[in-house]
């Protein structure tokens, strides 16, 4: 018996040691690649540019008094609110319909997957051919008889970039909800027939409970690859488009250029706190234990 057990003990511990030897690459790189570097940069928040003297909360109070950090604030919020849950809903959708049509569903699930693999310069050369001021859209309201619309230097510049962000995302968010609708058992809706209950109310009260998990992580995922539409727009209007589509990456990108190292660090803590908060509270919104 005493055998036995060191034999569970050493295995135990020689499975214990192969785990973490197997985890220690990316846990090596976590640390070197993100959690040092933040570190640094919350360190250098309350320094100078030069991080040598210290300026206690100063650079917090710029940060929160310059207009241009406001106006980005405001827009990101605007775009962060309009695009996730028109990305939810719309993915949904899609993904309900291609289970529908199964199994022809597959042609459709690649061509959705499409705008993933488009590389960035062309979907800037294809904005520009559709948005341009001598754009074919433009051609098209002049061919009808309609003024003309200067698309990236009005308001509509926004909902440009919100068309953008849900036509590159749609597609990969449609593979999660599909992934999640696989596993929901069959045997729930069949019980749910029985009791006589209709397409709407197993929907309801089987279907969305059971995609909780992944309605948060396709939430997670959808607020972070927000913020990587700014490439798009960087590309398209510069460092400073159209108000409607100033965001926090042009900000941050104009004092890395200025090497307003101090103010770009306390920004970059301020928004890292803001999406761990929201991110917490999508955990506890849909938590399936609620």
């Amino acid at each position: 018996m005493r055998r036995g057990r060191i034999k569970k003990v050493k295995s135990s511990a020689g499975g214990g040691f192969a785990a973490f030897a197997f985890l220690l690459p990316s846990i090596a790189g976590v640390l070197i690649f993100v959690l040092i570097p933040f570190a640094d940069a919350v360190r250098r928040s309350f320094f100078d540019s030069m991080g040598r003297n210290f300026k206690g909360i100063e650079n917090y109070q710029s940060v929160f008094s310059n207009e241009a950090f406001q106006l980005a604030v405001k827009n990101t919020a605007m775009f962060l609110g309009t695009c996730i849950p028109l990305l939810l809903a719309i993915s949904l959708v899609i993904a309900l319909l291609v289970r529908a049509v199964r199994p022809k569903g597959r042609a459709y699930k690649t061509t959705y997957l499409i705008p993933m693999a488009v590389p960035v310069a062309s979907i800037v050369l294809l904005w520009q051919m559709l948005f341009h001021d001598q754009g074919l859209i433009n051609a098209v309201l002049t061919a009808m008889g309609m003024d003309p619309v200067s698309f990236m230097e009005t308001n509509a510049a926004f909902w440009v970039l919100v068309g953008t962000y849900l036509w590159k995302n749609s597609g990969y968010h449609m593979i999660l909800w599909l992934a999640g609708l696989d596993g929901i058992p069959d045997s729930l809706y069949e019980a749910a027939r029985v009791d006589g209950a209709g397409a709407i109310q197993c929907f309801l009260h089987i279907t969305l409970p059971e995609l909780l998990p992944v309605l948060f992580l396709s939430a997670v995922l959808g607020l972070v690859n927000a913020f990587k539409v700014f490439r798009e727009a960087y590309l398209v209007a510069g460092a400073y488009p159209h108000p409607s589509i100033y965001q926090l990456q042009h900000l941050f990108n104009n004092w890395f250029a200025e090497l307003d190292v101090g103010r770009l660090c306390a920004g970059a803590v301020v928004v890292a706190l803001v999406c761990l908060c929201l991110i917490l509270f999508l955990q506890k919104a849909f938590s399936r234990e609620d």
